[in-house]
């Protein structure tokens, strides 16, 4: 047998671990749907300086890092991601968007959620920006009432966000998401996990999350309680929808943020609380956004953020979520 110079380039993963991709949602057969979201307001109208808009194809190329193959015991879930189940996973690709079309970023995405939802499938949604949660919790709408589940350093209750100097402001993402998803009327309560150190938040817009009534969990009483006794605190067979601001997350093992800060959610935390969730009530979706991939370091951030899919997704099919939904 001749052996040759060079052999052929190994080939990237494409969508997330090589699952089919599937771009025509009116048509789509699918127990879960892997959707990037790239745009929604973005923090630059520069597509340079804007790297968040690169993080879903970051998450997707650091996959085989967070599991080696479908084959591969998991010891996170106690076998193999699908454990052998007739359960199918698509990529749906990105929803497309403009750095400077916030409403026409916000509407594709809604639809797109939308027909995912229809479809039956669990949503998994890659961000992006911070702005991507309110779209996709507006295509939940018929869903009520629904818990929410931020983890996040910041409480992003602002009523709009401006920047000085400039005619730059923006209502509909930044600091102001948790603010007008707490507008919707399908949305119930809202648990806000992992605050710490001094974020965006002034004193008026700390009062008004506590006029509203969210749930303020702050790193300091998630140290010292667990995620345990957090979790005992949600409502029983509630519906809950999964958001994930990168910087909630503790920073060694997701240092890949714009605005980094001491402590935050360990990966055994989020984890317990993936797989609490699951025990806890019906699970609608996740998204995770904020990722800065040029500011990852060896790709921890996109393995951490594989990981946590991993979890949801290998909890989904263990609790036997897809038979209770049919």
């Amino acid at each position: 047998m001749k052996r040759t110079l060079t052999t052929i380039p190994k080939r990237e993963f494409q969508s997330f671990h090589d699952f089919p991709i599937v771009t025509d949602l009116d048509n789509m057969d699918a127990d879960i749907a892997i959707l990037g979201i790239p745009y929604g307001a973005p923090y630059s109208n520069d597509e340079v300086s804007n790297d968040q808009v690169n993080a879903p194809t970051h998450i997707r190329r650091n996959c085989e890092r967070a599991l080696r193959g479908l084959d591969r015991y998991d010891f996170d879930i106690g076998g193999t991601l699908l454990d052998g189940r007739d359960i199918k996973v698509v990529d749906c690709g990105d929803v497309s968007g403009f750095p400077d079309d916030i409403i026409g970023n916000h509407r594709r995405s809604e639809q797109a959620v939308s027909k995912i939802i229809r479809a039956g499938a669990l949503p998994i949604i890659l961000g992006g920006d911070h702005a991507i949660p309110i779209p996709v919790l507006r295509a939940f709408s018929a869903h009520q009432p629904i818990t929410l589940i931020q983890i996040d350093a910041h409480i992003d209750w602002r009523d709009d966000f401006s920047r000085p100097g400039s005619n730059y402001s923006v209502s509909e993402g930044l600091s102001s998401v948790i603010r007008r998803i707490s507008e919707f009327e399908h949305v119930d309560q809202i648990y806000q996990i992992g605050l710490r150190s001094a974020g965006s938040a002034r004193p008026e817009e700390f009062a008004a999350a506590l006029n509203y009534g969210a749930h303020l969990v702050s790193d300091i009483d998630l140290q010292t309680q667990g995620m345990e006794k957090i979790l005992k605190r949600l409502p029983d067979g509630g519906n809950f929808y999964l958001t994930i601001d990168a910087d909630g997350i503790d920073p060694t093992i997701m240092p890949a943020v714009a605005g980094p800060a001491p402590g935050g959610v360990t990966y055994h935390q989020m984890r317990t609380l993936i797989h609490g969730l699951f025990k806890k009530g019906k699970v609608l979706g996740m998204d995770i956004v904020e990722i800065t991939p040029r500011k990852d370091l060896n790709g921890i951030s996109a393995i951490t953020a594989g990981r946590f899919i991993c979890n949801f997704i290998g909890t989904a099919v263990r609790c036997d979520y897809f038979e209770r939904s049919k």
